[in-house]
């Protein structure tokens, strides 16, 4: 059975901080830049941002807008392939699209209380990075990217770290061929615009601290996504 996790991003990251222990960085020093990094690996901007946001999600380096990109432990640390090990021997299951949409609706609208609460500047910058890379992707898989990254963005804000680790498993499903083959199949130009739109209500919402407006918005995002992925499954 094939893995829920794909290994690239995490052999980017390892990469990354190999890059960084040779160029004896440690813990509170920047990065290089996305392009410094592609160009070194000779891999896409895009790959690198993909491995750079799970350093980030594992705690292991901090994006400062403006600022750029800090280590937040000594690379030559070696824990994200310890992590990374556990996690995938608690995700080899066959998660259908039908039951992450379940669990969607149940986590991402009930989370946005906390984020009303307690999202910083910080938080709502972070959304609005990934709003406008959402907007200039002309790709499928670019767009998908930065849906996720937004997503998760959205449930960081909530500050809980027992919800960030539920919602990864989530993330981690859609990422498994089944989802990714259904949503390829219904993606369109005119569906990543609605998708578009939704997003920036939802996060225009998030920073009023309107909590109610962001709840209905995901609500209606997510049955969208749910329509679309049904009618999909059954042409």
């Amino acid at each position: 059975m094939r893995s829920l996790l794909d290994d690239q991003p995490l052999k980017v990251a390892e990469d990354i901080l190999a890059t960084a222990a040779r160029g004896s960085l440690r813990k509170g020093d920047r990065l290089p830049t996305e392009r410094d990094l592609a160009a070194e690996l000779q891999l896409s901007r895009t790959t690198i941002r993909n491995a750079m946001a799970l350093l980030e999600d594992e705690g292991m380096v901090s994006r400062e807008v403006g600022r750029g990109t800090f280590l937040r432990s000594d690379p030559g640390n070696g824990v994200i392939s310890s992590i990374y090990s556990s996690r995938r021997a608690s995700v080899e299951i066959d998660v259908s699209p039908t039951d992450v949409m379940a669990a969607r609706k149940l986590i991402e609208p009930a989370a946005l209380a906390s984020v009303v609460e307690n999202a910083t500047i910080n938080d709502f910058d972070e959304m609005e990075r990934c709003l406008r890379g959402s907007e200039g992707a002309v790709e499928y898989e670019e767009f998908e990217m930065w849906d996720l990254a937004l997503h998760r963005a959205i449930i960081r804000a909530a500050h809980n770290p027992l919800m960030t680790t539920m919602y990864s498993l989530v993330e981690e499903s859609r990422q498994g061929a089944t989802w990714g083959n259904l949503k390829r199949r219904n993606d369109s130009p005119e569906r990543r615009d609605t998708y578009r739109r939704q997003h920036r209500a939802i996060a225009e919402a998030l920073r009023n601290r309107d909590g109610r407006a962001a709840r209905e918005a995901m609500q209606c995002h997510l049955d969208t996504i749910e329509g679309n992925l049904q009618r999909s499954s059954n042409e």
